[in-house]
């Protein structure tokens, strides 16, 4: 078998069990060695049964009082059995596990494992794991890996196909030059690859991710120095001559651009006017004003006779941007053609903004990845903007580029990285910054509580309902998770539905959805028939929604700060007071330490150096925070000195063997193509 080899040679991958894994993207056996742990639990340790007051995830050790029920109920066999002592009982059950009931003997003690949920007065356990105290001890010693899953596929699949895949392949190559690994200290491959999935100890765990985060890091910033060296001599082929259009648009804006607005114009603009092609990246603040500057360049190239497009990474995105740019173009009576292209459009909508980008050769156009498909041909593309650009893969960036003849790059983003780390990772990049946010805009006000706070917090959401306004209320989870404790939206929709009752209209929002359906609840919330969104992170690149004022975050503690800033950015975009509600689980001196950051500032910039002050070595605990850009387990923030020491890694190899045609780095050219291909995905 090889790394290659159809994830279906594994034993028990039916064409099922298949699906769902393609639907994670794994289709072969080297597919699910990368599929990374989101997470890891440790075993608790055991309490009574007397001890569970409340519901959760509980090792509960007791006796097995009397013998175990085997009952046949709704179509399938379930085991009954009570765990009691001096304390107190817990019911326990299994469904269609009838081979249970052998397993325990009455009188016998055991360690039952996992979620306790209330049944009338007392307890019940369903599906516990079930340990001796001899077993349940070797357990506690070790890390279990949890993975992000879909619908219909569970983490013990998951954990069984892995560990089968790491016992049945050969031993992988190791593409790492041995003076790097050495001077870098970096632990063998293998070991890194078993280690990460199964790790023996958390030393194990931190020895492994550091060797992985430190390939990704390193693969990618080759990939980004060789873009560079190809990108950097190209010539301009789309003189600015004309920027009559600039101080028209300023003049007409009904608000005034705040300096670093105008500067990072300025930065544009004359980019736009050199002999060599542009590419830039503009860092700003959700709200800080990326877009009207998109405008304003797009204008100009139009008033110069050339064509522009803005990708979004959602259609609701685009399609706003759209609506804007169309209406500043018809109030400023500017004679512009902005065609919509995106992949909900009719047959007959899309033919005609196929045949609008051939017959305006200054036309805006704005859509998402359509752009890129093979029938989207522009006549005269000579400016790429790219939204929220960490969304996209390097390869749909490029992609997009290549649909014109070196058109200038404008990539846009609202992930705050400190400028020497934004340096490394956008190293083919000029950089501007935009640090200031529009004078109107109040700053949002900022608490942090622990959970008993909810109730005031519903009561406070309803109060801003009845004046008029939305919310929206963030849950780490999708849906109930057995390993993790964590709110999920599913049920927390239900909840507060329930709670507010017919009065207040609430709906769920996750990225399991399908783009027609995530798009609908998008369009009815910014539209104001949804009062209380409650949804996973996929509202972080959203629309703006001005009405919405409270920005409710629960597990605050299991999400990076920059991830968090970003979240309450969706709230505060219009006139009126906002608010963040961060609710802390946690309530340690280390949450509560981090959270006091984002209490104190709304400055994106400030916070995640701040951030990045506070993280240790072993700070890898769901608090992952920049996944979108491009990286299965690196983040820029936690492993920001592991990025710079893979930088000057890379700069060393580029340095010896610039075109990496050594015979020692044959394997690293191999991973290069795959990488830009992964990438690209």
């Amino acid at each position: 078998m090889r790394m290659e080899s159809s994830v279906t040679e594994l034993k028990g991958i039916g064409a099922k069990t298949e699906k769902l894994l393609n639907r994670i993207g794994v289709y072969t056996i080297q597919d699910i060695l990368l599929y990374f742990p989101r997470d890891y639990i440790r075993y608790k340790a055991p309490v009574p049964p007397g001890a569970v007051l409340a519901e959760g995830v509980y090792a509960v050790t007791a006796r097995v009082a009397g013998m175990p029920l085997l009952k046949h109920a709704r179509g399938m066999d379930l085991v009954q059995a009570k765990a009691a002592d001096e304390t107190g009982a817990v019911e326990c059950v299994w469904f269609r596990a009838a081979y249970v009931r052998s397993l325990l003997k009455a009188g016998q003690t055991y360690i039952f494992y996992g979620k306790a949920k209330q049944k009338g007065r007392g307890f019940c356990m369903e599906q516990p794991e079930i340990f001796t105290p001899a077993q349940y001890l070797e357990k506690q010693k070790t890390l279990q890996p949890v993975y992000a899953r879909t619908e219909g596929l569970s983490n013990t699949v998951l954990v069984r196909t892995i560990r089968q895949a790491l016992e049945r392949i050969p031993l992988a190559y190791e593409f790492l030059p041995e003076p790097i690994r050495t001077e870098e200290k970096m632990c063998e491959y293998n070991f890194a690859l078993r280690q990460i999935h199964f790790p023996d100890s958390i030393e194990h765990l931190a020895i492994a991710r550091k060797r992985l985060v430190f390939d990704e890091f390193f693969l990618f910033i080759l990939n980004v120095q060789r873009q560079k060296e190809q990108r950097t001599k190209l010539a301009n082929d789309f003189p600015v001559q004309n920027e009559t259009v600039i101080p028209y648009l300023l003049s007409h804006l009904p608000y005034r651009l705040t300096r670093a607005q105008k500067e990072c114009l300025d930065e544009v603009i004359c980019d736009l006017k050199r002999d060599t092609v542009m590419q830039r990246l503009i860092q700003g603040d959700v709200g800080s004003g990326k877009t009207v500057v998109a405008f304003l360049c797009m204008a100009l190239m139009g008033e110069n006779g050339y064509q522009s497009a803005l990708m979004a990474p959602t259609e609701v995105l685009a399609r706003q941007h759209y609506e804007t740019f169309l209406k500043m173009c018809t109030d400023f009576k500017l004679d512009r053609k902005v065609v919509l292209l995106t992949g909900s459009l009719t047959a007959r909508e899309r033919r005609r903004a196929y045949e609008d980008m051939q017959l305006y050769p200054d036309a805006m156009v704005i859509g998402t990845q359509a752009l890129i498909q093979e029938k989207a041909v522009f006549s005269n593309l000579a400016l790429v903007v790219t939204d929220e650009q960490h969304r996209f893969g390097v390869r749909q960036r490029e992609t997009l580029a290549e649909k014109g003849r070196f058109p200038h790059i404008l990539v846009m983003s609202a992930t705050p990285i400190p400028r020497t780390l934004a340096i490394i990772i956008y190293g083919d990049m000029d950089i501007s910054v935009i640090d200031e946010v529009p004078a109107k805009r109040l700053p949002n006000k900022n608490c942090v509580v622990g959970t008993s706070y909810r109730r005031t917090a519903y009561e406070f959401i309803r109060k801003e309902v009845q004046k008029g306004h939305q919310a929206y209320v963030i849950c780490p989870l999708v849906e109930q998770s057995e390993e993790l404790e964590a709110e999920n939206v599913t049920d927390y929709t239900k909840k507060l539905k329930e709670y507010y009752g017919e009065d207040i209209r609430v709906c769920c929002l996750n990225g399991k959805m399908k783009p027609a359906e995530k798009n609908r609840i998008m369009e009815e919330f910014a539209g104001g028939r949804i009062d209380v969104l409650v949804s996973t992170t996929v509202v972080e690149v959203g629309v703006n929604v001005p009405n919405a004022t409270v920005m409710m975050v629960e597990n605050a503690e299991r999400f990076g700060l920059a991830q968090l800033h970003q979240l309450r950015g969706r709230v505060g975009r219009g006139e009126a007071q906002s608010y963040c509600i961060m609710v802390d689980h946690a309530q340690s001196k280390g949450s509560k330490q981090r959270l006091a950051i984002l209490n104190r500032s709304n400055d994106g910039f400030l916070i995640a150096g701040e951030d990045l002050k506070l993280r240790g070595p072993g700070d890898f605990f769901g608090i992952r925070q920049s996944g979108d850009l491009a990286f299965a387990l690196a983040d820029v923030y936690q492993d920001a000195d592991v990025l710079k020491r893979a930088a000057e890694a890379a700069g060393r190899l580029l340095e010896e063997d610039p075109a990496l045609v050594r015979e020692e780095n044959r394997r690293i050219r191999e991973l290069l193509c795959g990488e830009a291909e992964r990438m690209s995905l």
